[in-house]
């Protein structure tokens, strides 16, 4: 953890660059410039007074996301994933109402889920109507891809798939599982849930080895072209696989964590040192991407 935190994000991402990738609002802002597909924002809440506007925002919208623009490792995040009048639904079937959803707009707007405790804006997106490739591998909440970039090379790859143990959400730390995906194939490796080998999903009894993550081809420069969007050398970028859309950057993370490597049952040093002395500098997103293709693939 050290070696990451001094030789990689120190080094790579500069402090200045952070606002980036900490503001989920700002990141779809620089993604709408480099032609980045992102899901959709319906509106966003910045103060209190404005939680009156919250009906008139969600008029006629029955699956939504809720969560705070500088939130992190899931905190603070609402998903919605179905309505019957002024009564929401969580994945688990469990009931919200407008005054539940209210609270936990001030809950946000005040900091309760951001980073450092800052006041926060509420963001509201779209739901992703995830590929029904997944619907086996994923429990009450929608999958993503959690890609490892360094110097604008794809180096390692996992998929993380919600649970009942994590309310539908695709975070390690609340119970989802990491599924390490080879890079070339886009083909799971090994499955991991609360930092143990499984091999089948704990909801749906599906077996991980059978996975196989559509939009392979797309997704990898995707995530290269992330380094030009940021200007930072060491990200976590987080993918989501819609049935329409296809692939699209759902946040990007200036800190990754490591349990990636667990999931793949292998370090990241090799390939980190291996782009830094390897790798062509100056290459496209798709260039860069065929080159992790070619150096990093397990199978």
């Amino acid at each position: 953890m050290n070696q990451r935190n001094v030789d990689y994000i120190s080094r790579n991402n500069p402090r200045k660059l952070y606002p980036i990738v900490d503001n989920k609002l700002i990141t779809k802002k620089y993604a709408k410039k480099h032609n980045i597909a992102v899901p959709e924002l319906i509106d966003s809440i910045q103060y209190q007074f404005e939680i009156k506007n919250l009906e008139t925002i969600l008029k006629g919208i029955d699956k939504f996301v809720i969560k705070p623009a500088q939130g992190a490792g899931g905190k603070g995040i609402l998903v919605i994933t179905d309505r019957k009048g002024d009564s929401f639904y969580k994945p688990s079937g469990m009931e919200v109402s407008f005054d539940d959803i209210k609270r936990h707009i001030s809950n946000i707007l005040s900091g309760l889920h951001s980073l450092g405790g800052k006041t926060d804006v509420a963001m509201f997106e779209k739901l992703v109507d995830f590929d029904p490739v997944f619907e086996p591998y994923s429990y009450e909440g929608v999958p993503d891809v959690r890609m490892i970039v360094y110097q604008g090379y794809p180096v390692m790859a996992m998929l993380r798939c919600s649970t009942h143990a994590s309310d539908g959400k695709a975070n390690l730390h609340q119970g989802a599982v990491g599924v390490g995906i080879d890079i070339k194939t886009g083909r799971s490796l090994f499955a991991v849930q609360n930092g143990r080998n499984i091999e089948r999903h704990p909801d749906t009894n599906s077996v991980f080895s059978e996975l196989q993550v559509p939009h392979w081809d797309a997704i990898l420069p995707l995530s290269a072209a992330c380094y030009e969007m940021t200007g930072m050398g060491y990200l976590g970028c987080d993918i989501v696989i819609d049935k329409h859309k296809g692939a699209l950057i759902l946040e990007v993370n200036a800190r990754p964590g490591l349990a990636i490597q667990i999931a793949n049952n292998k370090g990241l040093l090799d390939r980190l040192n291996y782009v830094e002395h390897k790798a062509p500098k100056s290459a496209s997103p798709e260039e860069r991407a065929a080159f992790s293709v070619e150096h990093f693939g397990a199978l």
